[in-house]
């Protein structure tokens, strides 16, 4: 969409999430924004718990962010949209969804700390999402930073596209504009060079630019909006920012970029909107035109006290206005909008409408869910937006009340966290009937407990945290089962002959009918599958579900008066279970790859730790100067409370984070106790 074309209120719109590793000073550095831009009197502190978006009780008193958080506000006549998001890995659930509602992702680096997974992670899926990137190096007043150093570092890990849009200067007092300015002094490297190399960079993606380059030696940056806005939307510039939140240096300078050059929602890539249901969905051209159908995803689910569930939603198309009426994905019936509102934190700010570009809440509606498309009209109901990549969560608690008769009380607050933060998961364990919620990790899991803990308002009972384990079978066999009662009148009678076939490792599971004949009849087909599927899901030798298997039906019996769908479903059961039993079954357990943040003198203990956990190191790599990561695989079992060993192992400056990479076969000796552990027994009629 042209700028001729696009409404000029959108046009003023900017929505930026801040994301990056903890203690990057994210938190603070919004605050540093909102404050210069006179949204609020003064900066907070995290240590009296005083700024924006911090203002979760328990953020406030463990002094970092554990959720994202939104703030506003309108500077030389541009509405800025922010997003805070916290930096620790087991909280990448709240950060990532920042990315589907912004057009920049500010990637904040801490000076002292260097580049850090976190950082590498996100400024990649920022990538992925085709956002406009921004590298802002945050608290350059720190003594003793080799910012030249980092600068290099930078280009080396994320590619020469980086390239400083300002640099420090006057001992990090202040910085020196490197766009628009041909020349200034700099603590470091040259304003001249730095701005050559910007404007060389740019004018790249325009071959019109190129040749005026070519014959002048220069073109005013002022001329290059355009070709700046391509080069940021293609990936071919990632501008690098220096400030400190502390001092406000560069804190000005930052909010310039984001007013003159982070692209409005008309400038950078569209959303990536799908259209139609199945596998093959289209890519639908969602347009930031306000006279347009309303598209507007929610990003974010809040759980308020007193207006109930907030849907927390960018809009991309249309105009949202209060007292009008929304579709909520497939939904026939449509919702009012009876509360619309921007956050400034924990304040809700009242507005009558919302535009493409703007972030805005909605309340009192429980329809509402993570991810969901709002619309107004029906033929927009196969509309979605591409959904993230989040990682699996494998750490798994077992979680139940104090007092009896209070399960389904705690299983609503367990649902309400877990429709926060797409990240978490609750299930009913089918065989010990034990509420499980899994995690990304330790931290993740406490940090929901205490969650728990003040919104049950009771006593809870943990047990330690159970591992994700899976069954499967290594060989093809086959197995049979007649299930008969007669005890006065109609019995009940069904046969099943099934034999089943592993499949490759992420094969889940596949059913054949192959009955010839009717020998079983089409009706009770789906009873066979139920069965089997109840045994999937209890698991044979150790009560884990059972993956990546082939079940083949290709026989059975029935009888014109005694056959009954339970008969068959306990048939089916029955019959794979015996067929599991005899094809070499398996406990498989989960393998994850394990990123090890840690001093140099420390890798030698951490390699060697590593090995003797069954796990495997795949390479190390440079870090900040005097850190190396170590990369590997390692069985989620075995690192069980790995964070207090590595403290240990790093005088507690190692860091580590996981993600599940695959599944494979436990030791022999570690599914003989598995097996013995469980108490399934035989599987009743």
């Amino acid at each position: 969409m042209s700028e001729t074309s696009l409404d000029s209120r959108v046009s003023t719109i900017r929505t930026v999430a801040l994301v990056g590793p903890a203690a990057a000073g994210k938190t603070l550095l919004l605050d540093a924004l909102l404050a210069h831009a006179g949204a609020i009197p003064q900066a907070g502190s995290i240590e009296r718990g005083s700024t924006v978006s911090d203002h979760d009780p328990l953020e406030k008193r463990l002094g970092h962010s554990l959720q994202s958080s939104l703030a506003h506000f309108t500077h030389g006549g541009i509405r800025v949209h922010a997003i805070d998001t916290p930096g620790a890995p087991d909280f990448i659930g709240q950060a990532l969804p920042a990315l589907e509602a912004a057009d920049t992702a500010i990637v904040v680096i801490n000076a002292l700390n260097g580049i850090e997974l976190m950082a590498q992670r996100l400024l990649a899926a920022a990538g992925e999402r085709g956002l406009a990137r921004l590298i802002v190096v945050n608290k350059i007043d720190c003594p003793d930073v080799d910012l030249a150093g980092l600068l290099t570092q930078i280009r080396e890990v994320f590619g020469k596209e980086c390239l400083p849009l300002n640099l420090p200067s006057d001992g990090a007092k202040r910085v020196a504009d490197c766009f628009f300015a041909a020349s200034g002094e700099a603590d470091f490297s040259s304003v001249a060079d730095a701005h050559r190399a910007l404007v060389e960079q740019v004018v790249e993606v325009d071959a019109a630019f190129v040749d005026r380059y070519l014959t002048d030696g220069d073109v005013d940056p002022r001329e290059l909006h355009a070709p700046l806005e391509q080069a940021l939307r293609e990936g071919h510039l990632i501008p690098v920012c220096f400030c400190s939140a502390r001092t406000g240096a560069g804190v000005g300078e930052l909010l310039s970029v984001i007013e003159r050059l982070c692209p409005n929602p008309a400038e950078g890539n569209p959303p990536p909107f799908l259209e139609g249901k199945g596998t093959e969905p289209t890519p639908y051209p969602a347009r930031p035109d306000p006279a347009g159908h309303v598209l507007a995803h929610v990003f974010k689910i809040v759980s308020d006290p007193y207006l109930g569930k907030l849907g927390v939603m960018r809009v991309h198309q249309g105009r949202v206005a209060r007292g009008g009426q929304l579709f909520v994905g497939h939904a026939r019936k449509p919702i009012r909008v009876g509360h619309l509102f921007m956050l400034q934190g924990s304040k809700h700010v009242d507005i009558d409408e919302a535009l493409p570009g703007d972030l805005c809440a909605i309340a009192k509606v429980d329809d509402l869910a993570f991810d969901a498309v709002l619309h107004d009209a029906q033929e927009d109901e196969h509309i979605h937006l591409l959904p993230l990549d989040f990682p699996t969560p494998v750490h798994g608690l077992a979680i139940s009340p104090a007092r009896r008769g209070d399960e389904q009380k705690l299983w609503e607050v367990l649902a309400r966290l877990v429709d926060e933060d797409p990240c978490l998961r609750i299930e009913q364990a089918g065989e010990t009937h034990q509420t499980l919620v899994y995690g990304l990790g330790e931290l993740h899991l406490r940090l929901l407990l205490e969650r728990v803990r003040e919104l049950y308002k009771g006593e809870i009972v943990t047990e330690p945290p159970r591992i994700a384990y899976r069954e499967t079978v290594a060989a093809p066999a086959e197995g049979h089962y007649r299930h008969k009662k007669q005890s006065g009148g109609a019995g009940q009678f069904g046969e099943v002959y099934l034999r089943i076939e592993p499949l490759e490792r992420g094969g889940g599971f596949e059913f054949v009918d192959a009955v010839k004949g009717g020998t079983i009849p089409g009706q009770f087909m789906p009873a066979v599958e139920k069965g089997v599927r109840s045994a999937l899901a209890s698991g044979v030798i150790a009560g884990y579900p059972l993956v990546d298997l082939r079940v083949i039906v290709y026989d059975g019996k029935h009888h014109s008066v005694d056959s009954k769908e339970i008969a068959f479903v306990t048939a089916g059961r029955r019959a794979l279970i015996e067929a599991v039993r005899a094809a070499r079954p398996l406990v498989l357990e989960p393998i994850v790859q394990v990123e090890i943040t840690a001093p140099e003198h420390g890798i030698g203990d951490i390699t060697g730790d590593l090995a003797a956990r069954r796990g495997q190191v795949n390479g190390t790599r440079a870090a900040v100067p005097g850190s190396l990561v170590v990369q590997g695989l390692a069985p989620l079992a075995e690192l069980a409370s790995y964070q207090s060993r590595l403290n240990a192992m790093t005088a507690g400056e190692g860091r580590y984070t996981l993600l599940l990479s695959h599944y494979e076969a436990v030791p022999p000796n570690t599914q003989t106790a598995l097996v013995g552990a469980y108490k399934g027994g035989e599987d009743p009629d």
